[in-house]
């Protein structure tokens, strides 16, 4: 029996003409019957649909149509429903952010890739890092820092120098953003049981905003970022080019 399937584009024509050409040829049912949901765009676009999918667990299988398509498969109107019963399974665990801003509220939202903290003006930003409640960095002075997902790994955090992580290692990227003190800290690895806090230091003379994937808190004085592992997000891959093999693969790459 064929899956019921439920299509998504981006806000682009590429995408939208991609859908309509898609549903004309597999017919639809509305997302919330999907068995799958089919989500054509970048990989940004795919971030906001496992966003969107978070409440009912829906597995995605995502077609580049946008820019980038690390997340993404291949874009051929042929063959879908036989790729999507050979796709195989990446299960991703999504980080939890606490961010507590400086009227006191506390915001809590979820990410898939990384939870990042970035200077809100050109003063650098003062953090203490703690692990598990302890202090494990006094003082980081630095553009900003963050945490990620091994599914998270290959994008902010590789552009500033972070590790890319196996989807299978079970640990958590903690990574500076141009860190000016100590100079020469390249972060940690941290299993995926840790539980992180950023203390903001000097938050008046130095605001800092937290962002968690694509939603920002500003003027945040502390920031508590751990894995919620009773959370699975399910995203399908062509037989072959595996989530885990494109993590690999992108190590080797000039």
């Amino acid at each position: 029996m064929a899956p019921r399937l439920a299509f998504l584009a981006a806000d682009r024509p590429e995408a939208s003409a991609a859908r309509d050409a898609l549903v004309a040829r597999y017919g639809e049912v509305p997302e919330e019957d999907a068995d799958i949901v089919v989500a054509l765009g970048g990989d940004g676009f795919m971030l906001e649909t496992l966003h969107r999918t978070l409440p009912n667990h829906r597995p995605v299988y995502g077609m580049n149509r946008g820019s980038v398509g690390f997340l993404m498969n291949s874009y051929d109107e042929d063959g879908l429903l036989e790729r999507v019963a050979a796709a195989e399974q990446a299960v991703i665990h999504p980080l939890v952010m606490k961010a507590r801003d400086a009227a006191g509220a506390v915001h809590e939202v979820m990410a898939i890739n990384d939870v990042s903290l970035l200077r809100q003006t050109y003063q650098t930003a003062k953090l203490r890092i703690l692990i598990d409640g302890k202090v494990r960095m006094a003082e980081l002075t630095c553009d900003g820092a963050l945490v990620c997902t091994p599914a998270g790994s290959t994008a902010y955090n590789f552009s500033v120098h972070g590790p890319i992580i196996p989807l299978s290692g079970q640990v958590l990227a903690l990574t500076p953003i141009s860190a000016f003190r100590p100079r020469r800290w390249r972060g940690a690895l941290l299993s995926h049981k840790d539980r992180v806090t950023f203390e903001i230091l000097e938050p008046e003379k130095r605001p800092v905003s937290a962002v968690a994937d694509n939603v920002e808190v500003r003027d945040v004085i502390q920031v508590d970022v751990a894995e919620d592992r009773s959370v699975r997000l399910t995203v399908l891959f062509d037989a072959g080019r595996s989530l885990e093999e494109r993590v690999l693969a992108e190590q080797f790459s000039a």
